[in-house]
């Protein structure tokens, strides 16, 4: 290691040397031994895409977990991969295909679509995990899984057979959601609903036979053509005297009937409402129970099918406008309305979903929803914050649909499903099982060539929902070593938005296929925002490439910047200021070690290490020792609340101001002096024990400045240190209570920064010393404190008094009264003015106080700590008044 320091810490070259040094030791890796595991999944992202902000703080939060659980001495495994993302990935290859290589899907073969599908994940796949390397993850590399491996994918289609055999899975026509875009089906999981301004027509039918209308408000003129009846409220005598009547559909004419149902609120509208079995789920369920017939008026793109009969081959927005225009012509619009209406859109397309009665596989959700929501309910899984998130889960899983699992493409696990010409099925794994099970079920011959496998492909969240069991081989290799090791999984770290696509449905397939849950503890991140609030999109243009914030900060700066922002649960606001906050600390940690290793080359001198002189030079050792060992304390609680921003924080405040502002200065030894060897083996080893806190929050600078600090053997590393096992070369004993050190460390704090104040108000300059006069009831305390204290406000002298000593500046901290003796000329009428101004201020600052205690509400609803708090406020402000006007009286 280098001697030589830079002026500021240089992040590019320190990262890239420190990663691959723990890549080349190995220390990420893991295999099962005696110690216990904690393991971690990474939530697989797609892909197809590159790491955002969201992922940067869920990964950022994943390694600080790992990392500090290693160096607790456990076997940290924390698996990486990444998800197929079948509808993404699909829909990125047709247009790369389109326009590249000038080839519509249509044109291939399933096979070979598939061949340049998995080109184009090879060479695209690997950026998110570049990205996860540059921001310092300590993931297992060498357990990377993709969900289309070929383990997984065995997995996936085994675990599709069993819950068929069950009767958990079930292929039906029913209606569904379509988005027109992928040309694929959606679960309800998967459909986003907005309320935007839209428009609402009034549109007449003519009642067959007569010159009577019945009028209709729809907000989709497009689907009139698939109209099958006109309904009413049997209660509505508007309508009784056309019982029997049919009803004349425009722009198609077609005849029919009026339906009376209760289903319609005769107070709403007009009272008269279309029916369109196979484009809106309650007119489909109408339809079942009418017996009418469902006309399907849409292609699977969105353009009108034959059977619309009119503006065929439109898009069907497109349609909506021509159909208006019809129906003014033929004087069948009665009139338009704005209206505030709710759309469902497709989370992967972002086009208007389509409701569309299809013949899909689904999976019967309730006994798999019961069991999940037993294992939160019970406290098998904890959810972070509990508060926030219980709820949702609960409300998800109470209010479960059939889960929808088709999918009309080709990159995913094909379903295996098997038919014969007559379109009946088996469900079999492969084609010659499939034979097999046709044979013995329907007692027919067949041979290979003459079943068909099913052409849908099933939903992505499919093949997620088994990722904590998979990564380990869980369902194809059940009972294998690392299963049994590695599973129930410690803690997943995800984001609030799949709190059911995925959070639930793993609870769910643990339950079913390992009987027991796959963790045990959620946390649920926030949502990253911008400064102005507004959640980070590629489409706002408001997110920030994260290799370029690297490039600009530093890794360990951004991840600063991203936790540092993040309360528990809670949506942060991001902007580049907090990875500018990052690097500066970076540089204030640099500067420290400089400041360190300074004291270390100008040589260090040993003093006897007994006696009271002693124990007051050493006094900034044993206060920091007792603050830090308070810190590490606070951290273990943080850490297992998942508080991780807040743990951070601690940490931060710690080392700027405790270790750098305080500690550092108070051991600093004179201008030209030599430290004492005591104090410099101390600070190193405080500073290695700070560095070790930061660790799993900023791993690159915290490892650098470790080996800066010692010479290190080799594999005496930061990374794989055992926490406990830095600092304490030397044993620091103290007659002092621990309480007794805090009270004096903030004590001496308060103390210096205000005789330092009053200094600069009263132009002393730093390098004036002066002679101090303390008044105090509690002189102890001061004078194991003086070394310290004249050394940081420059008193030449200290002197205890019990009388106000005369043409000096006063200074008041709580009840004692400090008296600076300086040669600069003190002006009593300012000192006067000052004192009046600090008096009215405390007097206003009591009256508040005294009004929060005398309201009683306050007084029995408030916890005891808090109302104990204001009272101590407005017993030292009491005490201060008094001190001041003690002060005002000696100078009159």
């Amino acid at each position: 290691m280098s001697t030589t320091l830079s002026k500021n810490f240089e992040p590019g070259t320190v990262e890239e040397h420190w990663y691959q040094h723990w890549m080349d030791k190995g220390y990420f890796k893991s295999t099962p031994d005696e110690r216990p595991a904690f393991t971690v999944v990474i939530p697989p992202p797609n892909v197809t895409g590159v790491l955002h902000m969201g992922h940067t703080l869920n990964e950022t939060v994943q390694d600080v977990l790992v990392r500090n659980a290693r160096m607790n001495g456990f076997n940290a495994c924390w698996v990486p991969g990444s998800d197929h993302a079948s509808i993404a990935t699909e829909a990125k290859v047709v247009q790369m295909l389109e326009k590249e290589k000038g080839i519509s899907k249509h044109e291939l073969t399933r096979e070979t679509f598939l061949e340049h599908a998995f080109e184009w994940k090879e060479k695209y796949g690997g950026i998110i995990y570049h990205q996860i390397k540059k921001l310092g993850c300590s993931v297992d590399w060498d357990r990377v899984t993709f969900t289309m491996d070929q383990h997984y994918y065995q997995a996936v289609i085994k675990v599709f057979i069993d819950l068929y055999n069950k009767g958990m899975i079930y292929r039906g026509a029913r209606m569904i959601n379509w988005d027109p875009a992928a040309e694929t089906a959606l679960s309800d999981e998967e459909v986003e609903y907005r309320d935007l301004q839209g428009k609402l027509y009034y549109v007449r039918y003519k009642v067959a036979g007569s010159d009577e209308y019945i009028t209709i408000a729809t907000q989709r003129p497009e689907t009139i053509m698939g109209d099958t009846a006109v309904c009413v409220n049997p209660t509505d005598e508007r309508y009784q005297h056309l019982k029997g009547k049919k009803i004349i559909v425009p722009l198609v004419n077609r005849e029919v009937p009026l339906i009376f149902d209760d289903y319609v609120d005769p107070t709403f509208g007009t009272g008269a409402l279309k029916v369109t079995p196979a484009h809106d789920i309650n007119d489909y369920n109408l339809g079942l129970k009418h017996n009418l017939p469902a006309i399907d008026t849409l292609n699977p793109n969105g353009t009108l099918s034959e059977a619309a009969e009119v503006f065929v081959g439109m898009d069907r927005f497109e349609a909506r406008k021509a159909s208006v225009q019809q129906l003014k012509e033929e004087g069948a619009l009665v009139k338009e309305e704005e209206y505030c209406t709710r759309l469902g859109f497709s989370q992967r397309t972002n086009v208007v979903v389509e409701p569309r009665i299809s013949t899909q596989w689904f999976v019967k959700m309730r006994g798999l929803a019961d069991k999940a929501l037993q294992a939160v309910s019970s406290g098998e899984v904890k959810i972070h914050p509990e508060e926030r998130f219980l709820a949702t889960y609960k409300y998800w899983l109470e209010n479960v649909k059939d889960w929808c699992i088709s999918r009309q493409l080709w990159w995913g696990q094909r379903i295996p499903a098997w038919y014969d010409k007559d379109g009946r099925f088996v469900v079999a794994a492969t084609e010659d099982e499939a034979i097999a099970l046709f044979q013995s079920t329907h007692a027919t011959s067949i041979s290979n060539g003459q079943l068909t496998q099913d052409e849908d492909v099933l939903d992505t969240w499919f093949s997620s929902w088994l990722w904590p069991i998979e990564v380990f081989n869980g369902i194809t290799q059940p009972d294998n070593p690392e299963i049994n090791y590695y599973y129930p999984t410690s803690v997943l770290v995800t984001g609030q938005d799949i709190i059911f696509f995925w959070v639930a449905r793993m609870i769910m397939a643990g339950e079913e296929y390992m009987h027991q849950k796959p963790f045990d503890d959620v946390y649920f991140t926030g949502m990253v925002r911008d400064k102005q609030g507004r959640k980070m999109s590629k489409s706002l243009g408001n997110s920030p490439d994260l290799l370029d914030l690297i490039s600009r900060f530093g890794a360990d700066a951004v991840r600063f910047g991203i936790l540092i922002s993040s309360p528990a649960g809670n949506d942060l606001l991001f902007d580049d200021s907090s990875c500018e906050q990052g690097r500066n600390f970076n540089n204030k940690l640099w500067n420290a070690l400089k400041l360190v290793k300074m004291w270390e080359a100008n040589g260090a001198i040993q003093k006897d290490t007994k006696g009271d002189d002693f124990e007051k030079a050493s006094l900034a050792v044993h206060w920091f020792e007792t603050r830090l060992a308070e810190v590490q304390e606070q951290l273990k609680g943080m850490y297992k609340e998942f508080r991780l921003s807040e743990a951070l924080k601690t940490i931060y405040s710690l080392i700027w101001d405790d270790f750098c502002s305080w500690y550092l200065e108070w051991v600093k030894p004179p201008y030209g002096e030599k430290i004492d060897e005591y104090l410099l083996e101390s600070t190193i080893d405080f500073f290695e024990q700070l560095m070790q806190l930061l660790h799993p929050f900023m791993p690159f600078v915290t490892e650098e400045i470790y080996h800066h600090l010692r010479q290190r053997a080799d594999g005496d590393d930061l990374t794989n240190k055992q926490l406990g096992e830095v600092g304490h070369a030397h044993q620091r004993s103290t007659t002092l209570q621990q309480s007794q050190l805090m009270q004096l460390g903030s004590l001496l704090k308060e103390t210096i920064t205000a005789i330092r104040d009053t200094r600069a108000k009263n132009n002393i300059k730093p390098k004036e010393s002066v002679k101090l006069h303390i008044q105090t009831s509690e002189q102890s305390n001061y004078r194991l404190a003086q070394h310290i204290m004249g050394k940081q406000v420059n008193a030449a002298e200290i002197l205890f008094t019990t009388d106000v000593v005369p043409n000096t500046i006063t200074v008041l901290v709580g009840t004692d009264k400090f008296y600076l003796e300086t040669e600069t000329e003190v002006d009593p009428a300012a000192q006067k003015e000052q004192m009046l101004k600090d008096l009215e201020y405390l007097k206003g600052f009591l009256v508040s106080v005294e009004k929060k205690l005398s309201n009683e509400r306050f007084v029995q609803n408030a916890k005891p700590e808090v109302v104990e708090v204001e009272r101590k406020k407005k017993a030292d402000a009491e005490d201060k008044i008094k001190a001041i006007e003690e002060s005002l009286a000696s100078l009159s």
